[in-house]
């Protein structure tokens, strides 16, 4: 598996663990608001990193880390993700997947073998503006799959979306609630811009204070919790 980072200890990403942040090169979307361009343009790749360095990095701080949490890109690119998320399991650490939910198959096959503990899978924004959002055309039929077969799982998991002002109306989260409805955990992102995929999205905005708790107060008729973060 190509991985292009490795951040050794957060206290953030995985909620109420102490984890690593092993982060994969490619994507198979092209999100222009997305802060990680060096994991998603080819041209801006750097070395990877060896499965050999990251395990025994990870056998190491058994005592120290409570999970690992998979980010990218996109994981679930690399044909050899599940083998990956075992060998991360097996070492005996909680696993959290962070996906952009376009491989269904992946996220069955995780769930089946009980070798993933917590999804967080991106909702780009209702399903007519999804291509659009994501810069690629896509199937949304494997989006609408893997939020049901998430939200059957029986483990943790969150939805999350990042709000960029010119991509979302206030009216596009009714749809996504109605296209998550019943889910556990939601989070609104706000829109930060540091580094983007299309460079000159940098200049967007996302929403003001008192409007995200207008968008919350919407999703909050979908999901059991929503949040801002």
């Amino acid at each position: 598996m190509k991985i292009g980072g490795l951040q050794k200890t957060s206290l953030i990403d995985y909620s109420g663990k102490i984890c690593c942040i092993i982060f994969t090169q490619g994507c198979n979307f092209r999100c222009p608001y997305c802060h990680n361009p060096e994991l998603v343009l080819p041209e801006l790749f750097s070395s990877s990193i060896e499965e050999e360095e990251i395990f025994s990095f990870l056998e190491k701080r058994k005592k120290y880390l409570d999970g690992v949490s998979i980010t990218g890109g996109e994981p679930c690119i690399h044909k050899d993700i599940l083998g990956f998320l075992e060998k991360v399991k097996n070492i005996g650490y909680s696993v959290k997947l962070d996906t952009n939910g376009y491989f269904p198959k992946i996220i069955k096959e995780a769930i089946k073998r009980r070798i993933v503990d917590y999804i967080a899978m991106d909702i780009k924004g209702p399903i007519e503006k999804y291509s659009e959002i994501a810069g690629v055309k896509l199937d949304v039929n494997r989006i609408l799959k893997s939020i049901e077969l998430i939200k059957e799982s029986g483990i943790e998991y969150e939805f999350k979306t990042t709000v960029v002002k010119s991509q979302l109306s206030k009216e596009d989260f009714e749809k996504i609630g109605e296209m998550i409805e019943g889910a556990h955990l939601y989070f609104l992102q706000k829109f930060k811009p540091s580094k983007t995929v299309k460079p000159d999205f940098i200049n967007e905005e996302t929403y003001s204070e008192e409007e995200f708790e207008e968008i919350k107060e919407i999703m909050r008729k979908y999901v059991k919790e929503c949040k801002i973060r």
